[in-house]
């Protein structure tokens, strides 16, 4: 009985469903959903009591728990006023249709069982691939997050680099190294600690961007140890785009397989005026970029697109004799791309809100963002107690407030959070502390951002 009523249609099943979506629907669609802070354990220990019994609590009493005390203990990424790490803003179509993928019992791991969402997740692949210049022959797949994407990208290039000394009939290198930056996404060095190889720490230029010659330095020094090249298209700090163009030419002179780390910045390039600063990134072997972030989709959802698919194929295909009939029949399954098996078919929703609204409005959205992000480090910078770090790149303004510590950035923070007014977290480099705007958001405005800044004052502080 237990079994049949927790899968069979029957009128408590229809209300549970009716509860469900009557919740979705007003949380999508309110245009007041409010920032919501984090509660301590302790608090939340005492509100919600146990929630699994024996018997259950009934879906009306779950539903209640979750949307009046879990869900205001979580932080709404997707708030306007959310300027933090970075933020996340789908849009309503990839938020509804995300119900409808969960709905459909889909599995996006195989050819065989999920035709329909692999083609319609490989067209949005393909388009990518296509705004990134890459030929029409590369592909890959939708995975969880940057971290994934970078892992599974370079255990690629280190099994294409054993591959090539081998065929060469030279000896493996006793341990794989990658290069990247200093100012790298901290999953490159994760990966790397996973794959068991060492990570090259290139210098950057004070400006924060990786350029041709440091790299040429590492290649020339460590030769076939090296298994990649990572070059960053718009660092999580500061949104700073490396030397591309130049990196990528160092493959006229040295044979390396070249990724690049497009996890939050890549977006940019839909945006005409910001195309000219990925230069190069046609010339690579892989990219990630993360439609969770600035490309309008649910979490979570990365999207890792190899130049020549077979590489990644060769690298994470698994093999078992129940898998037989899906690895003999030559199908292209989402699944023989990076180190996963098992995967929802997270690009579905990303495909339906491209379908539905067109290119265009992303493109505009994105361009949006740019211009906003100039009209706020303007502002910044006309501020006598305000200094800009960097100048913006893409869309993280980094500037400091003159005469604050750390104490000051933090209390500011907290008091932001408290009267909900906006999630802004202290950052620092340099051992200088700092904080910034992570602006991705279409709905966030220059009055909200003014406002913020109107609250450090030196009059506000005492």
């Amino acid at each position: 009985m237990g079994a049949e009523r927790m899968h069979a249609a029957s009128a408590e099943s229809t209300a549970i469903v009716d509860a469900v979506l009557d919740y979705s629907r007003r949380r999508m669609l309110a245009a007041d959903v409010p920032l919501d802070k984090p509660q301590t354990p302790a608090e939340l220990n005492r509100l919600v009591g146990t929630t699994i019994t024996d018997a259950g609590l009934g879906s009306q009493r779950a539903l209640s728990v979750f949307e009046h005390i879990l869900a205001p203990a979580c932080l709404t990424t997707s708030h306007p006023s959310y300027l933090s790490f970075i933020p996340t803003a789908p849009t309503i179509a990839s938020i509804a249709f995300d119900l409808v993928v969960s709905a459909s019992g889909l599995y996006g791991g195989s050819w065989l069982e999920g035709a329909g969402a692999v083609h319609a997740e490989n067209e949005v692949l393909s388009f990518l691939a296509s705004e990134f210049g890459l030929p029409d022959t590369a592909g890959g797949v939708f995975v969880q997050g940057g971290t994934i994407g970078n892992l599974s990208a370079l255990v690629a290039a280190r099994e294409a680099a054993k591959a090539k000394l081998l065929d060469a009939g030279k000896e493996l290198p006793r341990r794989w190294k990658i290069v990247c930056s200093v100012e790298a996404h901290s999953s490159n060095k994760s990966a790397a600690k996973v794959m068991d190889a060492d990570v090259l720490l290139v210098p950057a230029g004070d400006d924060g961007v990786l350029r041709a010659d440091a790299v040429r330095a590492a290649l020339s020094e460590h030769g076939d140890e090296i298994c990649a090249v990572v070059a960053t298209g718009g660092s999580t700090n500061f949104g700073i785009v490396d030397d591309i163009a130049g990196i990528a030419a160092l493959k006229d002179e040295f044979d390396f397989w070249l990724h690049i780390d497009g996890a939050y910045g890549l977006t940019a390039m839909l945006a005409p005026e910001a195309r000219s600063i990925f230069a190069g990134v046609e010339r690579a072997d892989s990219v990630i970029v993360d439609p969770h972030k600035w490309l309008f989709a649910p979490f979570d959802c990365c999207a890792l697109i190899y130049r020549d698919p077979d590489a990644g194929r060769r690298a994470h295909t698994q093999h078992a004799e129940y898998l037989d009939t899906l690895t003999d029949a030559g199908d292209f399954s989402p699944s023989d791309y990076s180190i996963q098996l098992t995967r929802r078919p997270r690009g579905l929703p990303l495909w339906f809100s491209l379908a539905t609204y067109g290119v265009t409005a992303y493109r505009e959205a994105v361009s949006a963002t740019l211009t906003l992000t100039k009209m706020i480090a303007a502002e910044i910078a006309a501020r006598p107690e305000l200094r800009l770090v960097r100048d913006p790149q893409l869309s993280v303004v980094v500037f400091e407030r003159e005469g604050w510590e750390r104490e000051d950035y933090d209390r500011w923070s907290d008091e932001l959070l408290d009267s909900q007014r906006a999630f802004v977290v202290p950052s620092s480099h340099r051992g200088r502390p700092n904080t910034r705007f992570a602006i991705l958001n279409p709905l966030t405005t220059l009055d909200d951002l003014v406002g913020i800044l109107d609250t450090m004052k030196l009059d506000t502080m005492k």
